[in-house]
């Protein structure tokens, strides 16, 4: 019987409180032709960038999980290293996570890196570029970039990023974009 009362509690918080944890998630993330969604954040520097700052330049924007990880500091170096490429292409990099202001300070002046990196930390851009991951106590980006075009458009979107080939993989479709 104890096994039975056991086995209804378990199949009860699974039916009911299961999808409200991962209630939270994202919009679909914004498809290429669709106007990007607009926002400011603070920057490591504590500055506001908007994304309205970057009309007529490409923009990568680019969000990851968490400051000073593997793979998204593996990220960040290879979009560090080629920041002389994008900057051939008219193209800024802005890198964005749920991570503070403080926390991206650390991560740039520990791994040198030199672009901007922007805190989002009540997840609302995130969550409009389909790119939070809600668990209910933990809120985090998903490894997701935007190619954003001049006019503000979202021209290319990757939703599947290897962080050790991802800068090249944005650097071939720009020179693809550019060329139409």
């Amino acid at each position: 019987m104890l096994r039975i009362t056991l086995l209804v509690v378990v199949v009860v918080l699974v039916i009911f409180l299961v999808p409200r944890l991962f209630s939270g998630l994202s919009e679909p993330a914004p498809r290429p032709g669709s106007a990007a969604p607009d926002f400011t954040l603070p920057s490591q520097e504590g500055a506001s960038v908007s994304l309205t700052d970057y009309r007529g330049s490409w923009v990568v924007l680019y969000f990851y999980p968490k400051d000073q990880t593997p793979g998204c500091t593996r990220e960040a170096h290879n979009f560090q290293v080629d920041r002389a490429k994008y900057a051939e292409r008219h193209a800024v990099v802005l890198g964005v996570s749920v991570d503070s202001v403080d926390s991206h300070k650390k991560f740039c002046a520990k791994e040198g890196l030199n672009f901007k990196l922007l805190a989002d930390r009540d997840g609302k851009v995130s969550h409009a570029y389909g790119s939070l991951t809600n668990l209910g106590v933990v809120k985090f980006a998903a490894r997701h970039t935007f190619l954003i075009d001049p006019s503000g458009r979202v021209a290319k979107t990757y939703t599947s990023v290897d962080p050790n080939r991802h800068s090249e993989e944005v650097l071939a479709a720009l020179d693809q974009l550019q060329k139409q």
